[in-house]
């Protein structure tokens, strides 16, 4: 019978154990991982005391974390339960659960851990914040170059069982040095009696446990690998990270990124579950930040007060204006951001761009003036010119902007990200209220 969380909800309701057990245990990880997700703390209790142990483990790690810390609450009054759990959990999954959790709470469960799995936690956690070393896992299969493929594979049988990946199998010498990878294809397709140095070209790719997570990401695209072995300064190789981990870094880094170009700190959890204070705090420190920059705008208009009162019109197409600039230095801020933590662009190539964005942005000024010059031939035609002149400066300076920003955090090393379209868009305002009406106090003999 197909479990969904109605029916649940009637089993959990009737107590109808067995029956519910029976139901789960045909059911795919991800289908419970989705399911738990909307269930309240205890349903989510329940679930996890009837999964076997290997359904336990693959659901746990596909929850995000504010489930995740739910289960092991509700789980902490049955201690053997909880031990077996965390035990289960893979090395490198483990390690992110237990980088989120405040210090002390994340040492109280490692001594729950049996001695290898806490010796294993505790080396892992001992690597920099967001380094590869957080990332990697110890369970892989690592065979030495001298034995016959045969051997090879006695030893994967042996101990492949634990391991995260066997596509790719590592050749290592008598010190744990890594001396090349090999695909699981190659040994199959080799005759048995071959020694595995015969298969061996001695060209492989390899991260450094010290580097960030970042480099991780870019040498996953460039070698289009499932796995990539972790070395130390001396070689030894020490664990792996596989794709899907990489694919993890991805998703945290584009929404760290998304964040930052939307002026938001820190948000890392559901918005259904965070308390509203922190949500509070995540959004206002740049929030009060841009109040204070936008009070330029004020001072700027407060300077022009005799233009605007002999020329209304120029109100009205105040916020078209400063608007469009902001639009376009926003538009650009973006792309630039890309670009870079893509690495189509280098930080040296600002200087080649500054010409091409000139000129693209002069068109986009040029097609939007023709615009409003539509509006402002049946509004007020005696400001055309000057709302033409204005729109066009003004994108194009919003433009450079936006499009410098990225180059200039990077160079201070700063996330570019942080060039974020409320700060472009406040400095092109600033500049477009100056631009528009220094150019009509000059039109207009002011």
């Amino acid at each position: 019978m197909e479990v969904t969380k109605p029916h649940f909800l009637d089993l959990i309701k009737n107590k109808k154990w067995r029956e519910l057990k029976r139901s789960l245990q045909d059911m795919d990880a991800l289908d419970l991982s989705l399911m738990v997700e909307n269930f309240s703390k205890n349903d989510k209790i329940i679930l996890f005391r009837l999964l076997s142990r290997e359904q336990a483990k693959n659901v746990f790690k596909m929850l995000p974390q504010s489930d995740q810390e739910e289960v092991i609450e509700g789980l902490s009054e049955n201690s053997q339960k909880l031990s077996r759990l965390l035990n289960d959990i893979e090395p490198d999954d483990r390690t992110s659960f237990f980088e989120d959790l405040p210090e002390d709470i994340a040492q109280s469960f490692i001594q729950m851990l049996s001695p290898e799995e806490r010796a294993i936690t505790v080396k892992l956690l001992s690597y920099p914040k967001d380094s590869i070393g957080r990332l990697m896992t110890p369970e892989f299969v690592a065979i030495k170059a001298d034995i016959t493929v045969a051997k090879a594979f006695e030893h994967i049988r042996q101990f492949g069982q634990d391991s995260e990946t066997l596509n790719v199998i590592y050749i290592i010498d008598h010190e744990w040095r890594l001396i090349d990878d090999i695909s699981i294809k190659d040994l199959i397709l080799a005759s048995p009696e071959q020694h595995v140095s015969e298969l061996l070209d001695h060209r492989f790719v390899f991260l450094n446990a010290l580097d960030d997570q970042e480099a991780a990401i870019q040498v996953f695209k460039d070698y289009d690998r499932e796995a990539m072995p972790v070395l130390n300064k001396e070689g030894v190789l020490l664990g792996i990270v596989t794709f899907d981990d990489i694919l993890d870094v991805i998703e945290e880094e584009s929404t760290e990124d998304f964040h930052k170009f939307g002026s938001i700190q820190n948000v890392s959890k559901n918005p259904l579950k965070e308390r509203i204070f922190i949500l509070y705090k995540n959004r206002i420190v740049w929030l009060v930040l841009l109040v204070f920059m936008n009070v330029f705008s004020g001072a700027a208009l407060a300077s022009f007060e005799d233009v605007i009162q002999q020329v209304v019109a120029l109100v009205f197409f105040l916020p078209l204006l400063i608007d469009s600039g902001g639009n376009a230095g926003s538009q650009s801020a973006t792309l630039m951001i890309r670009y870079l933590a893509l690495g189509e662009i280098q930080i040296s190539d600002w200087y080649k761009l500054i010409g091409r964005e000139l000129m693209v942005s002069f068109l986009l000024g040029l097609t939007m003036a023709a615009s409003v010059a539509a509006v402002a031939s049946f509004r007020a035609p005696e400001v055309i010119i000057v709302v033409c002149i204005a729109m066009v400066i003004n994108v194009m300076l919003g433009s450079l902007i936006g499009m410098l920003l990225p180059f200039i955090f990077t160079k201070l090393n700063i996330d570019p990200a942080t060039a974020s379209a409320p700060l472009v868009t406040s400095l092109s305002d600033i500049c477009g209220v100056l631009i528009y009406f220094s150019i009509a106090a000059r039109y207009f003999g002011f």
